[in-house]
C-alpha cells in the first residue's frame, strides 16, 4: 500500500492540534508529518504517534525541499491564499479549512457525506466549508434527494470555540468578569447576533456563507435560503434550528426514516424520554445529531429540525481529514 507524505499547516492552533487528534485516531496510511506554523511557533515540539515533531516555519523554501502529497490547511485565509497555491505547484493536494477558496468556481468545496465525487474535480486545493454549512448539509443532502427541497431557513447557535482560542477564552474570562477581547460584547450569560462582519444587504458575512455554500454543495442555486446566525455561550457544538420546505409531500416519519439511513446521521428523537441532540453530547464526536423532527403546518409540505455537531471536529478538523481519506480512496491524490 501507497504511502503518503501528510502536512499540516497551522499546527499549533485550535483546529491545527484538532487535526493531530483526528490524524492519530483515523490512522492514515503515512509515511512522514511534517508540522508548519508561524515564526513565533517554529521551533516547537509536537509529541506525535510516540515520535517528538519540531514545528517547521512556514515560508517557502521550508516547503519546496520536501516531498509533500498532502497539505492539511488551517491557518486563516491570507496564510492559505500565499502558501496553498505554493504546496500546490509542487505537487500536493491542499485541503484548505478556510474562506480563502470556497467560492472559487474551480475548487470543490466538499462534504464527503453530501458530494465526494467533486473531489474529482480538483486542480490540487480542495475547500472545506464553513463549520455550521457542514453540519446542516450533511443533514439536508439525503432529504433533497428524496423530497426535493424548496426552502431553507437557518437559525444557528454556535458555540464560541467557532470564534477560535480568542472567543473560547473571552467566554472562560467572562465567567470571572474579564472584558472581551474578542467579541464587541460580552458572551458570558448572552446570545451575540454577529458572526463575522455585516454586509451592506444587512446579512453578516457567516450568514452570507451558508447560503452560498450550502447551494454550492448541494449543486441546486435555485435554492431558497436565508439565515440568522448567532454567537452563544457554549464551548464546543453548534447547534441549527431548520427549517425545511420541499416541493414533494413528506411526512415527519418518512423524514426521520430517511435521516435514520444517511450517512453521518445519528437521529436523537424521542421527546417522551428528553432525547434530542446537545452540544454537550456531541462534543468530541464526529457524527451529525438530528432531533425534534416534525412537521411544519404552516406550509403544504416542511419540516423542522434541530441539528447539532462538534464544530471542530466534523465542523472542520475531521472533515478535512474525511476528505483526505476519501481522495486517497479514489486515487487522485498525485
Amino acid at each position: 500500500m501507497r504511502k503518503y507524505n501528510i502536512a499540516v499547516v497551522g499546527a499549533t492552533g485550535m483546529v491545527g492540534r484538532k487535526f493531530l487528534e483526528v490524524l492519530t485516531e483515523r490512522n492514515l496510511p503515512a509515511d512522514q508529518y511534517y508540522f508548519y506554523a508561524s515564526a513565533r511557533s517554529a521551533g516547537q515540539t509536537i509529541d506525535f504517534f510516540g515520535k517528538p515533531h519540531t514545528v517547521i516555519e512556514l515560508k517557502k523554501e521550508n516547503i519546496v525541499d520536501k516531498k509533500i502529497d498532502i497539505a492539511l490547511f488551517s491557518a486563516g485565509g491570507d496564510i492559505s491564499k500565499e502558501y496553498a497555491p505554493v504546496f500546490a505547484e509542487h505537487g500536493a493536494l491542499v485541503i484548505d479549512n478556510s474562506n480563502a477558496w470556497r467560492r472559487d468556481p474551480n475548487v470543490p468545496l466538499i462534504v464527503p457525506e453530501c458530494n465526494a465525487e467533486d473531489i474529482r474535480k480538483h486542480h490540487n486545493i480542495i475547500a472545506n466549508p464553513n463549520c455550521s454549512t457542514i453540519q446542516a448539509v450533511v443533514a439536508l443532502k439525503p432529504l433533497h434527494e428524496r423530497f426535493r427541497i424548496k426552502r431553507v431557513v437557518y437559525t444557528t447557535y454556535q458555540a464560541v470555540s467557532g470564534a477560535g482560542v480568542k472567543g473560547f477564552n473571552d467566554l472562560k474570562g467572562g465567567i470571572c468578569g474579564e472584558a472581551p477581547q474578542k467579541f464587541p460584547y460580552p458572551i458570558f450569560g448572552n446570545c451575540i447576533p454577529h458572526i463575522d462582519v455585516f454586509l451592506e444587504n444587512g446579512y453578516t458575512k457567516e450568514e452570507d456563507k451558508m447560503i452560498f455554500e450550502t447551494k454550492k454543495i448541494l449543486n441546486d442555486f435555485s435554492l431558497k435560503i436565508t439565515a440568522t446566525t448567532v454567537r452563544v455561550p457554549v464551548y464546543y457544538g453548534h447547534s441549527e434550528s431548520i427549517n425545511v420546505e420541499f416541493f414533494n409531500p413528506c411526512t415527519a416519519e418518512e423524514v426521520r426514516e430517511v435521516l435514520s439511513r444517511a450517512e453521518g446521521v445519528v437521529v436523537q428523537d424521542n421527546p417522551a424520554e428528553n432525547l434530542y441532540p446537545m452540544p454537550l453530547t456531541a462534543e468530541n464526536k464526529d457524527e451529525v445529531f438530528v432531533g425534534r423532527i416534525r412537521k411544519d403546518d404552516t406550509v403544504e409540505s416542511g419540516v423542522n429540525l434541530w441539528v447539532v455537531a462538534d464544530n471542530i471536529r466534523k465542523g472542520a478538523a475531521t472533515n478535512a481529514v474525511q476528505i483526505a481519506e476519501k481522495a486517497i480512496e479514489m486515487g487522485l491524490v498525485r
